[in-house]
């Protein structure tokens, strides 16, 4: 019950600089559970935005009056990444034992913010639901730790796929969740939800 909401709440992602990516933001209004409506959007071209800076900007809502006020910082990933199995970034030992002494009891309060990281090798599904016509699915794993989201490649016409991936995360909030959910491919259309599994980081 606010027209004038405060959120304060900070999202990651991660694109290539080669890419033209705009930011699409959407705000909505809930009247109970069932009914939502769309107040407005606002676009932002990435591309445009000075880097290695936070940029602060009002961005009016398109045909409809109101707007938002954001913080936006464009800067060189840290501690996120995607890579095969076979150069898995914990896989050298030197690099572990490096990781081991920067998380050890003596160095914890060196650096508050850094609590540590998440390490995720995303094998493969079994015996998934048919989500085709044809008895087949288009999967693809979608995991989400706090507001960080990364995603596997979509595997085709497969109920067994097989992604042998591996996702590294920085952990924000010891008490943060990690979800991963596997969708099935749609074309234009939105995906078609196959399960879902969520892990607490204090049960690892």
């Amino acid at each position: 019950k606010s027209a004038n909401p405060q959120w304060r709440e900070q999202f990651d992602f991660h694109y290539f600089s080669d890419r033209k990516d705009m930011l699409d933001i959407e705000v909505w209004r809930k009247d109970n559970k069932k009914h939502e409506e769309l107040l407005g959007t606002c676009h932002v071209d990435i591309t445009a935005l000075p880097a290695k800076q936070t940029n602060c900007l009002e961005l009016p809502l398109e045909k409809n009056p109101g707007s938002l006020l954001m913080l936006i910082a464009v800067a060189p990933c840290a501690g996120v990444s995607i890579s095969d199995l076979c150069v898995c970034p914990l896989g050298d030992p030197s690099e572990r034992q490096q990781i081991s002494q920067r998380y050890c009891i003596k160095n914890s309060f060196r650096d508050i913010k850094d609590i540590g990281f998440l390490q995720v090798k995303v094998l493969k599904a079994v015996d998934l639901m048919a989500a085709d016509f044809s008895g087949k699915s288009d999967p693809f794993c979608v995991l989400e730790l706090g507001n960080d989201m990364l995603q596997t490649h979509t595997v085709y016409k497969n109920l067994n796929p097989e992604w042998n991936k591996v996702f590294t995360f920085p952990i924000k909030d010891i008490h943060d969740v990690l979800e991963v959910t596997v969708f099935d491919e749609d074309g234009d259309k939105p995906p078609d939800f196959l399960g879902k599994v969520a892990i607490p980081l204090l049960s690892v």
